[in-house]
This record gives structure tokens, sequence and C-alpha cells, in this order.
């Protein structure tokens, strides 16, 4: 479930904690599928004794650069947490990687659905230059955003979804961005016009940009929901217009809020604001 506006709040709290240059003095891995590329033993070998020197979000990726050239990517994929517990705090069973840093304190991946994923890698462009532009950044502007859309011939919800196309957006955002620009989820993404997608291009950035301010969304009270690295949740959730509103009265016009499915994914929409192509636009998909 974590989106850009969770894990740029994972990393926010990760850089308030100070603990840039601090030395990883071990780690222990629980469930080994979580440590990919290597096995636990060589990731456990291969992190101790390093540095921690930077931590930068790329797409729905953790960066955190080690010294000697080394970096450790996380993706918390649906249900990741990181704690920070001290070292005395007995394990919970859903915590399956350890790292222990200085003043007694520890660094835990808890992942209830065991989905989430680490790296160690010397070549993190390696996996994160497969991941296409960052939607907040600089370069992503409207004349980008344009030829990006109007070169392929894909639903919009699935190819926002796509990494490989644009970074960091989920379920949640694409939905608010959608119904934010007026824009159907089964619209072709070759068939939107330039105001459509001048629309889009600005909705995007300021539902991100929501989520952020308000450190994330939490949906529900389970384990498996978001919460930040301190165990807030996040006050995103109020915010929403119509992701998981289905039933409720579109904060736009008033009509009753729909839940249908797009590309095997859940989707919510206001069917008077975001009006179903016709079936000549969904023949060309």
């Amino acid at each position: 479930m974590p989106e850009l506006p969770e894990v740029q709040t994972v990393v926010d709290n990760l850089n308030k904690l100070k603990i840039i240059g601090e030395i990883i003095g071990g780690a222990r891995v629980f469930w080994p599928r979580t440590i990919s590329g290597m096995t636990p033993a060589a990731f456990c070998n291969k992190i101790k004794g390093r540095s921690i020197r930077r931590i930068t979000r790329r797409g729905k990726y953790i960066v955190m650069a080690l010294s000697q050239n080394l970096t450790l990517l996380i993706h918390l994929r649906m249900t990741g947490h990181l704690n920070w517990e001290h070292r005395g705090k007995a394990r919970n069973k859903h915590e399956h990687v350890i790292l222990e840093l200085g003043g007694n304190m520890e660094l835990r991946f808890q992942d209830m659905r065991k989905f989430g994923r680490i790296f160690l890698t010397g070549n993190p462009q390696a996996i994160l230059d497969k991941i296409g532009p960052e939607p907040l950044a600089n370069d992503f502007t409207m004349a980008c955003f344009q030829k990006m859309l109007t070169t392929c011939r894909r639903q919009i919800k699935p190819l926002l979804l796509d990494q490989k196309f644009i970074a960091g957006m989920g379920n949640i955002y694409v939905d608010e961005a959608l119904w934010k620009a007026g824009i159907h989820p089964l619209r072709i993404s070759c068939t939107l016009s330039k105001k459509e997608i001048t629309a889009l291009h600005r909705a995007i950035p300021c539902v991100l940009r929501t989520g952020l301010r308000n450190m994330g969304t939490t949906l529900g009270g389970g384990a498996g929901n978001f919460y930040s690295v301190a165990g807030r949740r996040g006050r995103n959730a109020d915010q929403l217009k119509v992701f998981r509103r289905d039933g409720e009265a579109c904060p736009r016009c008033g009509n009753s809020i729909e839940r249908i499915v797009v590309g095997q994914r859940g989707s919510h929409i206001c069917p008077k604001c975001q009006r179903k192509p016709s079936s000549l636009s969904l023949s060309r998909a």
C-alpha cells in the first residue's frame, strides 16, 4: 500500500532520527526471502560495519547510501514498516530483518504479508533506472507528460500504476488524481485532449503533495496499514475525495461515488464527473 507520500514520510522520519553517520553493528534475518539477490548470511556479513551516508527516496524505494559504495534499497510493498526500537525490546513475529545501530537502538523491518524486499547492492541504478520519472520533480513538465501519454495506447489507470511509466503512484493517489482531473480510469491514454492532460498533470502533484503534508494515508486500524517509523497514523484519509468512498456523495457534484474494477484493481469514481469512454475508445486499448 505505501505510495510516494508514505515512503517519503518514512524517509523524512529516518532523517529526523539523525542516524546519518551511524555504523551498522550487525544484522539479523528471520525471513530469508525478504533479502533479495543474496543469502541472509551474505547480507549480514556484507552490511556489518557500514556507515549510513544518506537516506533518500526513488519511486517507492527507500534508498540508503552506505559507506564503501554500497546501497540498501528497501521496498515496503503492501504491508512493510520500519520500526525504531530499543535493542532490549522483544521482537514481534512480523519483524523479519533487524539492523543494529548505535545507542543501543535497532531499525526493524516489519512486514505482515511478507511481500516486502530488501536489496544490498553496489549498483543501485540497475534497479532504480527502470523506474519512470518522479512526478514531483522539476523535469516532470507538461510537455514531457503529454509526450508520455500520447505515444502509448493503454488504459489510463493501469498506465499510471506502472512504475516504469511514472514513479511512486498507487491505487489511492491514482484514483484521487483521475477524479480531480475528471478523467475516467478506462480512458485510453492517447485519446486524452490537451486540456485533460493539463488537468491530470496538475492533479497528480496536487494529490501527492496533500498526502505528503498529511504524512501519508492510513486506512483502518490493522497492523498491515501504513504507520510512520514512530508508529503514527497518516492523516490523509480525511482528505480523500473518492478512494473507498463508494456510496457517498461526490464532493464536486453530489452524485453517488461508485466502485468499479479496472485492470483487476478496485477503482473509485464519480460516474458524472468522470464520464465513461465510448465503446470506440475502449476498442482502441
